[in-house]
Parts: C-alpha cells; structure tokens; sequence
C-alpha cells in the first residue's frame, strides 16, 4: 500500500476541533491505515484574508486509488459544512491530497504532488515533522525548498 500524505487546514469556526476531528475520520477510511500525524500548527492565510489557520499533515497507508481517495476526502469536506464560493476562501475543513507514494498524477479531477505544496510552510513544516527525509516527485528533497517559505508565519501550537 502506497503512503500517502493529506495536508489539513481550517480557519471557520472551531477549527482545532476541526482538524483533530478530520484526522479522526482520515482513520476510519476503508482499508486505510493511520501511520503519522504531525502536531497543529498556526499559520497566517496567504492570498486571502480571515483568521489564522490551524493546520497538520497526516501520513496514511492506503489500498484506495488516488481519485477514490479524493472522493472520500471531499466528501469528509462536505460533512464539516465546506464551502467554496471562490479561490482561498476561508474553510471550515480543507484536505489536499499532498504525495500519493512516489506517483506523479495529472488528470482533470487531481494533481499530485499537490502544485503549489513547495511554496506553503504549513504543508512543509508538518510535513517535514513526521518525514524529514521525504522527497517530492518532480521535485527534489521537501527539505530544499524550506528557505522559499522562511518569511511565512507560522508556528506550533501542539505536539504529537
């Protein structure tokens, strides 16, 4: 089974309560087995406005294909009340579908590894928490692109 990695943020509502939640139902997937969880971190939105973010990544093993996957995580979205009235809007659950294995995916429904991942530091320092090794496909060493998002505020606000 491929190792597959999920970035979740929220900035609606209760949304440390959402994250944690959110990990718990990435969980209970069918046939999906929890391997990593980083801690939550705080970070400030980019290209939009809103509160701050509560975000983490989550590393899985799972028999579901890519876009199955995908199918149950917007549907996991969907359950947490997700909106999406224009691009960056403020969320009450967000789940990117980060690296699925080593796989490089371009289809209408999906891109992996996600195509703006390498410029987030709340995807690369929870990332980088549960696999500080870890290589992008296409793209080289996770932790080569850390000085491009140095500027972004971002912090810990828990530890697994």
């Amino acid at each position: 089974m491929p190792a597959v990695y999920i970035g979740i943020g929220a900035n609606l509502g209760a949304a440390q309560d959402s994250v944690q939640q959110a990990i718990a139902r990435l969980c209970a997937l069918p046939q999906t087995q929890m391997q990593a969880s980083s801690g939550l971190y705080s970070s400030a939105p980019i290209d939009a406005g809103g509160d701050d973010y509560i975000n983490a990544v989550v590393c899985l093993e799972t028999a579901l294909g890519a876009e199955d996957l995908l199918r149950h995580l917007q549907a996991i979205e969907l359950a947490f009340g997700r909106e999406r009235p224009y691009r960056n809007a403020p969320r009450t659950l967000d789940l990117d579908l980060l690296l699925y294995g080593d796989e490089q995916i371009a289809t209408t429904a999906l891109t992996v590894p996600h195509p703006r991942m390498t410029e987030r530091a709340f995807v690369l320092l929870p990332l980088l928490q549960i696999a500080p090794d870890i290589h992008i496909p296409g793209r080289g060493a996770a932790q080569a692109w850390m000085a491009s998002v140095a500027a972004q505020r971002i912090q810990i606000i828990s530890i697994n």
